[in-house]
């Protein structure tokens, strides 16, 4: 048996609003409209499910790891009532400064999911709303996408600007999901 593909699905502007200010608790956590029902058509797919999320308000020290675990455990949880799975949940806790691994736009987050899950990089999907996510899917040679929430607008200028190409932009979550069932999973040989 080969090497599974994965989608990874960005936080923050991609499954639930952006905040200014940080998502610090469950309270200020809210799904975007479609989202959940955008996971639960990922889910039939079969694949794993990554969140892959940089959590720098951790490592600026305005909210804790315990904050971060408690936000992604009740997500999952909501997720799961929705009809929808996330496989597993991993996030960056560093400052971009701190220069680690694993802050988007370094792959390091999809390195080791790849390695505990036994992924295929190259067939994943990438679901991001910033050019960070771009780049970590390039990086690593997975299928990135672009959605306009969150702040994808106002990245797919700062892409263009850049000349960052390869990627697909789609309004929502919503229309990524159609897409990567639609178009992604009947282009890759021996997936059904």
């Amino acid at each position: 048996m080969g090497l599974t593909p994965a989608i990874f699905l960005d936080r923050d502007g991609v499954i639930n609003a952006n905040r200014a200010d940080y998502v610090k608790s469950w309270a200020e956590f809210e799904f975007l409209p479609g989202a959940l029902a955008a996971i639960r058509t990922l889910s039939a797919l079969e694949w794993p499910i990554i969140v892959v999320t940089n959590q720098s308000a951790v490592g600026r020290g305005i909210i804790t790891r315990a904050d971060v675990e408690d936000i992604h455990q009740r997500m999952v949880a909501a997720i799961r009532r929705a009809g929808g799975r996330i496989t597993e949940v991993r996030y960056c806790p560093h400052r971009p400064e701190d220069h680690c691994r694993c802050r988007k736009p370094r792959p390091g987050m999809l390195l080791d999911a790849a390695q505990q899950w036994g992924l295929d990089l190259r067939r994943s999907v990438l679901v991001g709303d910033a050019m960070s996510d771009i780049l970590a899917a390039h990086a690593v040679g997975a299928t990135p996408i672009l959605v306009l929430t969150g702040r994808g607008s106002e990245q797919l200028f700062r892409l263009r600007e850049n000349r960052i190409d390869h990627f697909q932009a789609l309004p929502d979550l919503t229309a990524a999901a159609a897409h990567i069932v639609e178009t992604i999973l009947h282009t890759q040989p021996g997936l059904s």
